[in-house]
């Protein structure tokens, strides 16, 4: 009998490319992946794997088994979700969550406690993840649900054997201190930003693509003062009265009363999901998260 954990440990290999990848995605050592796979190969009496440079690449039949392991990796799950519907439905055990950062901080953190009240059995654990990653891990089956967001506009691919749902829309604002001169403007801004300095997140962020769009088209460049990730950090210049910023509301930490969040004539916006297997869907755990997330 094929082993379960095996099918994960291929299916891993297959989208990643490595075994040391592959270990890393599915929370285990590289040596424990190799021997899960090579007892597939005892199993099944064909290798699997053939090696490809400093990596490894799946034979015709080790394709063959991925390929078929989402139908096996689906029917278990229906399995279990008939056994919890045959009880009486109630969420419970341990539901595995893949999250960006600012989602779980702007949207799992505020509802962790009325669901613990709802739901006294069900356990929460959560894993900061990037959408693409927190995606691989649901379809893997070392998560159980993904709460992802866009990437400039557009939704993150989303494997065959998942589903997923509109969940909430993230909006930039501009932070400024109090005395800075802009706080006093009546109305959302747009053409007030011109010859501003700014503290702004780092290149390749989703942040730092948002602030570009604000300035697509303007006659010069805006004046970036700093570059800084952490959100808490680009408050505390700003609270200076030298420099504005641009914070996502999920990623806003408390402003305190020297600060001031003003809104966009235009402002940038991110969707976020979530996402989990179709053959999950009936799961009571899964369902009372959703109805909290609104």
């Amino acid at each position: 009998m094929i082993e379960v954990g095996a099918l994960r440990a291929l299916r891993a290999v297959a989208a990643l490319g490595t075994l040391a990848k592959a270990a890393e995605e599915l929370g285990f050592t590289a040596s424990a992946v190799s021997q899960q796979l090579k007892r597939l190969e005892r199993q099944v009496g064909v290798p699997v794997l053939a090696p490809a440079g400093r990596g490894v690449v799946l034979t015709p039949a080790g394709e063959a088994i991925a390929g078929s392991a989402p139908e096996v990796f689906q029917a278990l799950e229906r399995c279990a979700e008939a056994a919890r519907s045959v009880a009486d439905g109630a969420p419970r055990g341990t539901l595995r969550v893949a999250a960006f950062s600012t989602g779980i901080r702007g949207l799992l953190a505020p509802v962790l406690g009325r669901l613990a009240e709802r739901c006294p059995e069900l356990r929460v654990d959560i894993t900061e993840q990037d959408p693409d990653q927190a995606l691989r891990a649901v379809d893997a089956g070392t998560a159980d649900l993904a709460l992802v967001h866009d990437a400039d506009g557009l939704p993150a691919p989303l494997p065959l054997a998942l589903v997923r749902r509109h969940v909430h829309t993230d909006v930039g604002d501009v932070v400024l201190s109090r005395r800075h001169p802009l706080a006093r403007v009546d109305g959302p801004l747009d053409a007030e930003l011109s010859g501003q300095a700014w503290v702004t997140s780092p290149p390749g962020t989703v942040c730092h693509q948002w602030f570009r769009r604000l300035f697509a088209g303007a006659p010069a460049e805006p004046d970036v003062r700093h570059l800084v990730d952490d959100f808490a950090t680009q408050l505390s210049l700003v609270a200076t009265g030298e420099v504005l910023a641009l914070i996502p509301r999920l990623a806003r930490p408390p402003l305190g009363e020297g600060l001031v969040a003003l809104p966009l004539r235009r402002p940038p916006k991110r969707e976020v999901h979530a996402a989990w297997r179709r053959s999950a869907d009936t799961s009571p755990a899964i369902r009372a998260v959703l109805a909290e997330l609104g």
